[in-house]
């Protein structure tokens, strides 16, 4: 039996199929245009479910709805909270890990619809998704933005593995989804602290990042 929902904070969490590296044959990375629409299917979905799925959609306060992912899946789901190509009425903040900004879906970033609170991460040696990608999309996004730079970090370990990293992101994370869905004023305080850790990572809130004219292999 589907079992009874007990907590006010549900995570959906959906798998692009093609493009994951485990993916017969290799990876897709063709078709990850498709997957903004994807990510609408399946938000709608728990929305609007019917039969023993609509014990979740009980769960879920459609003005509360934030979007997180991570490399692939943070440029899917960026795209699906600031890009004109494929934006998802209703989205109220974006979590961006090691992710960027593609040429590719086409649209425009942030030029049109309401401005979404966004906190991207970074891992600072990166070197599949480069720091100038984060960067960028953090650049050019409005206020209210965090960036937090993760010093020395590859571009999976602070999202995979247990250590010091991990533990910032998850705080981080928390604080900022605590304060752009749940209105806690007071969260903005717990997330500056959280990521003030010397030698591992360090928050910025400027409008502009140093180091932003790095190029991004596909972007805009």
């Amino acid at each position: 039996p589907f079992p009874t929902p007990r907590s006010s904070d549900l995570v959906a969490a959906p798998t692009y199929p093609f493009p994951d590296p485990l993916a017969p044959g290799g990876p897709n990375e063709t078709d990850i245009v498709y997957h903004p629409a994807d990510l609408h299917f399946v938000i709608d979905s728990l929305l609007h479910g019917s039969g023993p799925a609509a014990r979740v959609k009980q769960l879920i306060d459609p003005g509360r709805i934030a979007l997180i992912g991570q490399s692939d899946g943070g440029d899917v789901s960026l795209a699906a909270a600031a890009n004109s190509c494929c934006r998802i009425a209703g989205i109220r903040a974006a979590v961006i890990l090691s992710g960027a900004e593609l040429a590719r879906f086409g649209g425009s970033y942030y030029g049109s619809g309401p401005s979404v609170p966004l906190l991207a991460t970074q891992g600072s040696a990166d070197t599949i998704n480069p720091p100038g990608c984060s960067a960028q999309l953090y650049d050019g996004a409005p206020s209210p933005k965090y960036y937090l730079d993760l010093v020395g970090a590859s571009h999976l370990i602070p999202y995979t593995q247990p250590g010091r990293a991990r533990d910032v992101v998850a705080a981080v994370s928390t604080a900022f989804l605590n304060r752009y869905l749940k209105g806690r004023q007071a969260a903005l305080t717990m997330l500056k602290r959280s990521a003030d850790v010397p030698g591992v990572a360090s928050l910025s809130t400027t409008a502009n990042l140093a180091g932003a004219s790095v190029t991004c292999p596909g972007a805009p």
